[in-house]
């Protein structure tokens, strides 16, 4: 090794190598400007962008290394470390001579001579520095979007404008290196979306949707073609509904879908189609709809028989959106097994081009044309996202903007002349309404409207289909939330998304910031997503509450942005030519869904992956990962950060994963594993490792405490497991622990949760085997600050009145902080229930669920629970009587926030008497929805309710008496 290799081990010469490459970054940064390279046409620049790209992949590698060296020190000293600990200890004073790993120390100095490399080829190439940046009028040092608010976090001390010493220097260094890099990380993700891009929706909530503005001639027009019944060459007519993207004939389709005056078309179904769709998975998604239930044929010809059989002699309603294929022999396939419907059947179809419909010719054909909307409409869509407070996109935004004005007052101050530049802009399109004002609504002067009205971007001409509107929403994104975004072209199209599995991935990527800063990395995810569904590009499913999607043109934008970067691995034609570009410019890409096992070969060719998600898509049994297949792919996949093989078909992980030492997300939710290999635990910057529903999972790797960085354990739905391993207390990062299962090992000693300072969500089950009070020293959870999730668990015990108190007394200790907002007890055997549950000291719960508590004769005091929104009384078999005594002493208003009321399985409850008849209280005032299931000795009455809108389900209830005939009630 030669004399200046050695002395890269030297804190000031490393220091200043790192110091170089931030030097040289920078002027990279300021020679393209944002978003240049997508309209780049000089090749020799092109291939320079992408060789800066390629060192910057090495550059983000050796810092993992770093991070890695931080790791393995902590694991062996058991002390926290971090890089400014880590270079100084090693490479300073005393250790002068001491040398970094022979590989990492060579790719040091190649990076730096490659900087310097591409420096002279800038110069050559003509490519110089623009002067900058120059700030926009309003943005200031004092305004300046920061990438979450210092309220998120109100016990953390701020990290703005800390001061650091010199020892700081190389930390300070490797911080500003990658957050130059997270600019351009999503760039380097390739997109592999489904073929079919077939998405099923069961149903569709009207609740969930927004307000729709001037759409109710154009709803009730549809709504007269859906219900007239006329004579065809087919039992069934297709309504085609044509018009722009982003106009609205998903909303519209929406409306009708939902309106109770079709309710009487059984069966319904709705499936999300794109362009290259195929006839088998459109009908097989028809088919998983209409029977609800999971279709595992490959055949055509038996799904379509099966398709026949659902449909025959029925009225059905199918809603088909967003068809954009023209392969015309697709729907004279499918029109086969519609045709045996009942009379009076429809199809509707949302499409963009009335070419769709030349060739069908048919006279069950009754297209409707959707216009764009009127402009005072298109004024009220873009109001209610730029003016009011509670809009659905951006009521959950955790942060408060200080505006020179309020926003009614300035709804009605806007100016003639800027209100008819923002319909103008609007052109009619409620898409671009709505991101409009939700871009409009975080501007706090008129000078700042009229500086992105003004934008040259309204203007600008390209060859693409993005609305002029989203580019300027992209453009003011913060840097952040950008590179966030941008990550988000990796999705295939249709797909819908929990909050959390976006953020888990935005983690693994490293794109959330400073990757020193733990404890609020998750914190900065949730609001960055919670910020881009605030600017509406992102959107609530209207199928699912919980899960969310991208409207087709904002994931367009997802792609346009990203620039010539998708990899397709069903493109079989050129799939080997942009391997080897790939494999020459050591781009990354992100494998969604695969057709067949030939296809995979092509990752054998591909050096830097990523990211690897097969079968994101996938609705079926058919999954192509084999343990043979896992065995050959995975020592390809040294540069994986993200690993998901979730329903895949494997029973084992191979020892090679040690290999993918840069491994921080892994998912084996639903897949057959019976063990993980001990080599797992050498993953030190594993922090989410998800293995729910693994019902052959039978125990966790005894070095599982190895894993120092991991921050989500998730195994729920895996009942195999008896204990936890030895050590779990020093997992200290962990936030997420579903399910934490208490054994008669060391451990499972509950008492290892109290070192575990940070958990936010806990499951603790197998909780009967506590079989002494001493097994639990002192109250282990009402120091977690951060809890806002607990579900604690029991098994079925022998009536043993010892074991009674335990159980009484392990729900004593277990009580949580003040902080918690979901609270579920299951399987307890005590026969009262802590004084905490219920206590009016908890006012930030919202849910509360007590379940299987058997031997409890009374509830516990619940009324003063003043946030509680949904609770939940199931299989209490020892309840015999609710009355007032549920609603706590002294309380005027009880449940006064409550929305939603389940009693279930409660075979023995006889009365409900909540409120005599000599107090005046005001009962359930916000209650929206109650249910009664199997309650078959309940007497008497339903307590009178005076709510405007209210559903009652009561279902098995034989001897209630109900007067309730205004309310909708479903029995």
């Amino acid at each position: 090794m030669s004399y200046e290799m050695k002395q890269i081990a030297g804190q000031e010469l490393l220091c200043s190598i790192l110091e170089k490459w931030l030097e040289i970054l920078k002027i990279f940064r300021k020679v393209v400007p944002e978003g240049n390279r997508r309209n780049q046409t000089n090749v020799d620049v092109i291939v320079w962008l992408y060789d800066v790209e390629n060192v910057i992949d090495n550059l983000k590698d050796i810092l993992d290394e770093f991070e890695l060296m931080a790791a393995r020190q902590r694991r062996t000293t058991g002390k926290e470390s971090s890089l400014t600990k880590i270079i100084p200890a090693r490479f300073t004073g005393s250790n002068r001579n001491a040398v970094l790993d022979g590989d990492l120390s060579s790719n040091i100095m190649d990076i730096t001579n490659r900087l310097e490399e591409l420096d002279r080829t800038r110069n050559a190439l003509g490519l110089r520095v623009i002067p900058g940046p120059v700030p926009s009028p309003f943005y200031s040092s004092a305004t300046a979007y920061r990438p979450y608010p210092e309220s998120v976090f109100p016990n953390e001390p701020a990290i703005y404008g800390r001061d650091r010493d010199k020892m700081d220097t190389i930390m300070d260094t490797v911080k500003r290196l990658k957050e130059f890099n997270t600019k351009r990380d999503a760039l380097e993700i390739m997109t592999y979306s489904a073929p079919a891009k077939v998405v099923i929706k069961r149903g569709l909530d009207s609740k969930s949707e927004p307000t729709i503005y001037g759409r109710d001639e154009d709803k009730m027009k549809i709504l007269e073609l859906v219900l007239r019944d006329e004579p065809s060459d087919a039992n069934f007519s297709i309504i085609p509904i044509i018009g722009v993207a982003g106009v609205g004939k998903t909303t519209l389709a929406q409306l009708v879908y939902t309106d109770k005056t079709v309710e009487h078309f059984k069966p319904k179904a709705w499936v999300s189609v794109s362009e290259d769709s195929d006839i088998f998975r459109i009908s097989k998604a028809i088919l998983e709809s209409i029977t609800s239930r999971s279709c595992g044929l490959k055949n055509l010809n038996e799904v379509l028989v099966q398709l026949k059989e659902a449909l025959v002699g029925r009225k059905f309603l199918l809603v088909l959106d967003d068809v954009l294929s023209k392969k015309y022999g697709l729907w004279e396939t499918l029109k086969s097994s519609l045709i045996v419907g009942a009379p009076g059947s429809k199809v509707i179809m949302t499409t963009r081009g009335a070419d769709l419909m030349i060739s069908m010719e048919s006279n069950n054909i009754q297209p409707y044309n959707l216009e764009v909307l009127p402009d005072d409409d298109c004024w009220s869509v873009f109001a209610k996202y730029a003016f009011e407070r509670d809009c659905d996109a951006c009521k959950d935004l955790n942060y408060v903007r200080n505006y020179e004005f309020g926003r009614t007052d300035h709804m009605h101050k806007t100016s003639k002349l800027i209100r008819e530049q923002i319909v103008q802009k609007c052109r009619g399109l409620p898409l671009t309404a709505r991101i409009l004002g939700s871009l409009l609504r975080s501007k706090r002067s008129h000078v700042e409207w009229e500086y992105l009205l003004k934008s040259e971007i309204w203007d600008s001409a390209d060859d693409s289909e993005i609305l002029p509107g989203l580019k300027l929403s992209y453009q003011d994104l913060s840097s952040n939330s950008k590179v966030c975004f941008d990550y988000c072209a990796i999705l295939p199209r249709d797909y819908e998304f929990e909050e959390k599995e976006l953020v888990h991935l935005w983690m693994a990527e490293g794109i959330l910031g400073d990757s020193w800063d733990k404890e609020h990395m998750e914190g900065r995810g949730r609001w960055i997503f919670k910020y881009l569904l605030e600017r509406s590009l992102l959107q609530r499913s209207s199928s699912n509450v919980s899960k969310f999607k991208m409207h087709d043109l904002v994931k367009n934008m997802t792609q346009w942005v990203s620039g010539e970067i998708d990899f397709r691995l069903e493109d079989i034609s050129g799939a080997n030519e942009q391997a080897r570009k790939f494999r020459r410019t050591s781009r990354y890409y992100t494998c969604a869904s695969c057709d067949g096992l030939d296809k995979f070969e092509e990752l054998y060719e591909v050096e830097h992956l990523r990211t690897f998600l097969p079968g994101l898509l996938c609705r079926d049994d058919t999954h192509y990962i084999t343990d043979e297949l896992l065995s050959e792919l995975l020592p390809k996949m040294g540069k994986l950060r993200a690993l998901s093989l979730e329903k895949q078909n494997i029973t084992e992980l191979p020892n090679s994963v040690e290999g993918l030492r840069y491994l921080r997300y892994v998912n084996l939710s639903n897949t057959m594993i019976k063990r993980l290999p001990d080599s797992v635990c050498s993953l030190l910057l594993l922090q989410i490792l998800l293995l729910r529903d693994c019902s052959c999972l039978i125990e966790l790797p005894s070095d599982l405490r190895d894993l120092i960085n991991l921050r989500h354990l998730d195994i729920s739905g895996v009942n195999l497991i008896k204990e936890m391993p030895f050590g779990m207390e020093e997992l200290k990062c962990l936030q997420i622990l579903l399910n934490f299962v208490v054994g008669k090992g060391r451990g499972s000693d509950l008492n290892c949760l109290k070192k575990l300072k940070f958990l936010h969500e806990v499951y603790i089950s197998g909780l009967h085997n506590v079989i002494a009070p001493q097994d639990t020293e002192d109250f282990l959870l009402i120091d977690k600050i951060y809890l806002k999730v607990l579900l604690l668990e029991w098994e079925s015990q022998l009536d043993d009145r010892r074991n009674q108190l335990v159980q009484e007394n392990v729900l004593d200790v277990l009580q949580p902080h003040a902080n918690l907002e979901v609270l579920n007890i299951k399987g307890y055997n005590g026969t009262r229930f802590s004084s905490w549950v219920g206590d009016s000291t908890y006012s930030k719960m919202v849910v509360l669920t007590l379940e299987r508590c058997e031997k409890c004769t009374v509830l516990p005091s619940l009324g003063c629970l003043g946030s509680l929104k949904h609770l939940t009384i199931k299989g209490m078999t020892g309840i015999k009587r609710i009355g007032s005594e549920i609603f706590g002493k002294y309380c005027s208003n009880p449940f006064k926030s409550l929305e939603t009321l389940y009693f279930e399985d409660l075979q023995e409850w006889e009365h409900w008497d909540p409120v005599k008849e000599n107090e005046h209280v005001e009962v359930f005032s916000c209650l929206r929805e109650l249910s009664l299931l199997k309650c078959p000795k309940l007497r008497g009455k339903i307590p009178e309710l005076h709510l405007f809108q209210f559903k009652l389900t009561i279902q098995e209830c034989g001897h209630l008496e109900v007067s309730f005939p205004i309310l909708p009630m479903v029995l």
